[in-house]
């Protein structure tokens, strides 16, 4: 008779880590704001993209970039990695939406 300890099969189970967990719930966050404006700080230059979500690719964020710290940046697509969104806001139906930043004033 064989014991358990004897048994050559390893069971082997295998769980997301708390990053890939993390990293899921932020690409299905941006999944579900394709086509609303979001606002988007990183910790990197040029710290802050104000835009339209036009899609996620992997765990890269689309967006039609409207708004940023420098003009010559702006109205063109970006792509931003989620390990590079410090913070972020999706506007949503009945929360405030994004003030439109101006510096003609």
């Amino acid at each position: 008779m064989k014991h358990n300890n004897d048994d050559e099969r390893v069971t082997e189970i295998q769980l997301p880590s708390n990053n890939e967990i993390h990293d899921e719930a932020l690409i299905q966050e941006f999944e579900r704001g394709i086509g609303s404006q979001v606002f988007i700080f990183t910790p990197s230059f040029p710290f802050v993209f104000i835009g339209e979500i036009t899609a996620v690719v992997g765990d890269n964020v689309v967006v039609d970039v409207q708004t940023t710290t420098i003009g010559e940046l702006e109205n063109r697509i970006w792509s931003i990695h989620i390990h590079q969104i410090e913070v972020f806001y999706i506007e949503q139906e009945g929360l405030p939406a994004i003030p439109e930043l101006r510096d003609d004033m």
